[in-house]
């Protein structure tokens, strides 16, 4: 280790950020890379027990809680004074502390432990803000702790500065017994200690009286709020372990490790229905995760910069399934331990006691912040609304039928252009460049030295018209929901189209979502029979000849606009032809996949007047 590290020739101190992953790697390649007597740590002996059988449950997390209050039998209740208020002090039993990982390879190598810190009855807390742990990948520990000395302030309460001397007075003792001892301690604390080493003034300090600790396992779904890495990780950290694998990068390959299993959670749960997630998104995505790192001064982002983003770029529905990804973790047996709940700075005892918590290893600051999300409702709040679903009541919701009647004009636009294009002239370049150069003309005649420009007369005819097959050729299973929707106003479409079952996924009370799979929009809208109930389109059998041969007969204009992936085929042009119709395809891979893929996702409310209120639980794909 190096001289700066070291109190003595026997003395060697690795000051470390509680919480972090690479600094508990850089404590194992110490612990490994080096020969060591005996391990201390700084926390105080009541603890040494509990906390050893706690890391002898390993990955399984558990926590060693000291009472500090007077007692958690005493009624609790929100309108007590701060005396009757409980707290205690915790040691979170963590795979990716680096205090807890010296113990976990000290009891494997079997080394001397001791806890040398002091009994307290109430702990005071106390950290700093530090630079990212990320920094030892480039940097070795002792680089990293002399950039951070000249900003670490003196101990200021009595309580920090007792406990530092007798830390220092234990080491002294520690190291009449043993020829080499590792510490392993808080980077707020190591110069001071040192110092105290050092001066070797004499001490008058004792332990105070303090309750016993107890041992119990932490409720998997409040993993969060005990753990300093995220859950996920830090049980990648811990499958690494077990099948041997390179972990040394972990606290950047597990981030993306959990980027790219939310999406395949948000692809198995949304199917058709979520926003396509392409690699090209992903690599966007990722850049400004970085950025909003770096704009917050941190090499690894943190679960809310990785939330904000994914809401922001991906939509709501990946941002959910990002969020409950990252509390996952996948040790979680049943030990012979009451289960305790935590929460902020809060925890609830196996009884149900509340009490205020402090951690023993504190990291740095964390600060809590807010983001709006619509998560997924209950399936029982689905049951109730199903129940009350009124099956003769349908409505849209209109911001997006606004949205779709826009797209339809954009359809009908480029209809209208390719129309045109049949019509273009190319002529030689005389005094006027009319509407553009011609490239492909002026190519094939580059030997002569001449330009060829374009002229697109006005396209003649108009459409009132369009199809849009998004997803061709349709399973009718997959679309039950087939229904003719009037318009409102004079700005709606008379629609007719077919869609996912609604009653799969109901959102909110009155409210269910499904997934266009073709529609016909005619505009001006008309009144016109029920498309799917109309006995004169019985002639055909797919769902799209269906909307076709509808769209043929109440089209009034001779063109008809049809959107799909596939131009149409011999027999829908042969179809078409009957009714004297020609179809303009309008390619489908011409628009913004993810924008195809929102306007697809659509509402039905039942019934007008929770238009109200539908924008609360409607949230973007």
């Amino acid at each position: 280790m190096h001289p700066v590290l070291k109190m003595s020739d026997r003395i060697s101190c690795l000051p470390v950020v509680h919480g972090s992953g690479d600094f508990a790697i850089q404590v194992r390649e110490t612990m490994l890379g080096e020969a060591f007597d005996c391990l201390a740590v700084p926390l105080p002996e009541s603890f040494q027990y509990d906390v050893e059988q706690g890391v002898a449950h390993l990955p399984n997390v558990t926590i060693v809680v000291q009472d500090e209050s007077k007692g958690f039998n005493t009624e609790w209740s929100p309108e007590g004074n701060d005396e009757d208020e409980k707290s205690a002090s915790y040691v979170p039993i963590d795979p990716c502390q680096p205090v807890i990982a010296a113990i976990r390879l000290a009891m494997q190598e079997h080394l001397p432990r001791f806890f040398i810190d002091l009994e307290v009855e109430s702990f005071e807390v106390q950290t700093d803000l530090f630079p990212d742990p990320y920094a030892l990948k480039r940097v070795k520990p002792e680089q990293y702790a002399a950039a951070v000395l000249p900003f670490l302030s003196r101990p200021k309460s009595q309580q920090h500065q007792q406990r530092i001397q007798w830390m220092a007075r234990r080491l002294r003792e520690l190291e009449t017994q043993f020829k080499s001892v590792l510490f392993v301690c808080s980077i707020i604390d190591w110069p001071w200690i040192r110092e105290a080493y050092l001066a070797n003034e004499p001490q008058d300090l004792n332990h105070e009286p303090v309750y016993e600790t107890d041992l119990y396992q932490v409720d998997p779904q409040t993993l969060i709020f005990l753990l300093e890495e995220l859950p996920f990780v830090t049980s990648l950290y811990e499958q690494s372990r077990y099948s041997l694998d390179d972990d040394e990068n972990l606290s950047v390959d597990g981030i993306k490790e959990l980027i790219l299993t939310a999406r395949e959670k948000y692809k198995s749960e949304h199917q058709k229905r979520g926003r396509t997630i392409s690699p090209h998104l992903m690599r966007t995505y990722l850049k400004y995760v970085r950025n909003l790192s770096l704009v917050e001064r941190r090499m690894t982002p943190d679960l809310y910069t990785l939330i904000i983003a994914a809401k922001q770029m991906m939509g709501d529905l990946f941002a959910v399934s990002l969020a409950e990804v990252a509390r996952e973790y996948q040790f979680s047996e049943n030990l012979p331990y009451g289960r305790f709940k935590m929460s902020i700075d809060r925890g609830q005892l196996p009884d149900g006691e509340i009490a205020d918590m402090k951690c023993r290893l504190p990291g740095p600051p964390t600060s809590w912040r807010s983001c709006d999300l619509n998560t997924k409702p209950p399936e029982i709040d689905k049951q109730k609304w199903a129940m009350r679903w009124n099956p003769f009541n349908h409505c849209s919701w209109p911001p997006e039928d606004v949205a779709i009647e826009r797209f339809r004009t954009h359809v009908k636009d480029k209809a209208l252009s390719l129309m045109g294009n049949d019509l273009a002239k190319v002529e030689k370049f005389t005094s006027s460049i009319k509407d553009g150069l011609d490239i492909r003309e002026t190519l094939r005649n580059w030997h002569t030295g001449e330009l060829f420009v374009k002229e697109n007369p006005p396209s003649r005819g108009s459409l009132d018209c369009v199809l849009m097959f998004f997803d061709s050729p349709a399973d009718p299973r997959d679309y039950p929901f087939r229904v003719t929707w009037h318009a409102e106003h004079q700005d709606e479409s008379t629609l007719a189209f077919f869609g996912s079952p609604f009653e799969d996924n109901f959102v909110g009370p009155g409210i269910a979502m499904s997934t266009y799979g073709g529609a016909m929009f005619l505009f001006p809208p008309r009144p016109v029979p029920d498309v799917w109930k109309d006995p004169r389109f019985d002639v055909v059998d797919t769902l799209e000849e269906r909307l076709l041969i509808a769209a043929c007969h109440h089209s009034k204009e001779r063109h008809i606009a049809v959107l799909a992936n596939a131009a149409p085929g011999v027999a829908w042009r042969r179809l078409a032809k009957r009714y004297g119709k020609k179809l303009v395809h309008v390619p489908l891979n011409g628009f913004s996949g993810e924008t195809v893929q929102q306007l697809r996702m659509f509402h039905i409310l039942n019934g007008h007047e929770v238009r109200s209120y539908a924008d609360h639980f409607i949230r973007k794909a």
